[in-house]
């Protein structure tokens, strides 16, 4: 098979949406299939309005459907509604073809946050940008039903994996010298990531975040106390996540929260809210309470072997698996 996936959201950007479509890709090549991924790094872009790491294409569609025409893809799945999405829906449009696309961001909140312009305004515009596909694949099952309860039609499984030969339990020296415990989070430093909630906890030993984005400067000179330590990759992020007793993860709007998985397959139980993402991810792995203090004590007595074992539900190659099954030829 030939596979094309058009994605807003790609290297060298760091977060969810590119870890799981470079794996997937990775995983579906291996098999034998082609897979092609054009991101925002292949136009003229310009740098997304309150966040410079992200660059969003500039005006795409002839240089895009110029990539297309030469890609001759048997499948194409569109995993984002930003610049190069709204392009290709508008490409397929015009064609004629068949396509997928994935819910990855609750994007009406995040522009909410931002502007304040009313969410109900921002989830239109997504349901008729994903209801002219053939499917949106949707991460679990509180999402699944609230994208169908929004009017979302053809909403189908895809869950997310983790690499437990990286991710894994082992020594704990990353935050050495740092007095403990330590309460780490790993993300994006944003506003819609909800940081401020976790950095005001009267928490014993040492908060930690590491990661970057456009809030960091503003909540590091705001909490002097927590230690900032920038992005981790690799073997680095994995030493990070085993270092830390409890990984915090106070947003209550991400779909998923692949980092979830990545801590619990450390060993590292969660503290989180009882809320999309958490709810579907983190069963006995941590502990989930709206009073976010309070789940960061009680998930300080969760074994970490116990968190092992339910990140270790969650594989790649399943997730890959899934995804292929539910791809439509772009010509029916």
């Amino acid at each position: 098979m030939h596979l094309t996936i058009v994605s807003d959201a790609w290297r060298p950007q760091v977060n969810g949406v590119v870890r799981t479509l470079e794996r997937v890709a990775g995983e579906l090549m291996a098999l034998g299939d082609a897979v092609e991924v054009i991101g925002p790094d292949r136009f003229r872009s310009f740098a997304m309005p309150g966040y410079r790491d992200i660059r969003l294409a500039y005006r795409p569609r002839p240089a895009l459907r110029d990539m297309l025409d030469a890609a001759r893809p048997d499948a194409l799945h569109i995993a984002t509604e930003g610049p190069l999405g709204l392009a290709t829906r508008a490409i397929c449009a015009e064609r004629g073809w068949r396509f997928t696309t994935s819910f990855h961001t609750r994007f009406a909140e995040y522009v909410a946050a931002r502007t304040g312009i009313p969410p109900r305004l921002v989830w239109a515009l997504l349901r008729r940008f994903h209801n002219a596909g053939a499917g949106t694949f949707a991460a679990t099952q509180t999402l699944q039903d609230e994208l169908a309860t929004r009017g979302f039609r053809h909403v189908l499984p895809w869950t997310r994996g983790v690499d437990l030969a990286l991710f894994q339990d082992g020594a704990r020296d990353a935050w050495k010298g740092l007095p403990g415990p330590i309460f780490l989070y790993a993300g994006r430093i944003a506003v819609e990531k909800n940081i401020a909630a976790f950095l005001e906890l009267d928490l014993p030993g040492t908060k930690v975040v590491v990661g970057d984005g456009p809030q960091r400067a503003a909540l590091q000179s705001r909490y002097p106390a927590a230690h900032f330590a920038g992005w981790r990759h690799g073997e680095d992020l994995a030493a990070a996540y085993r270092g830390a007793d409890v990984m915090v993860f106070p947003s209550r709007t991400d779909t998923f929260g692949l980092v979830l998985l990545e801590a619990m397959a450390c060993g590292t139980p969660v503290a989180a809210y009882p809320v999309m993402g958490p709810r579907d991810v983190v069963g006995p792995g941590g502990v989930l309470d709206e009073n976010l203090q309070r789940a960061c004590l009680a998930a300080l007595d969760v074994p970490r072997p116990r968190a092992r074992l339910q990140a270790e539900r969650f594989s790649w190659p399943a997730c890959a698996a899934s995804f292929r099954d539910q791809l439509v030829t772009i010509e029916g």
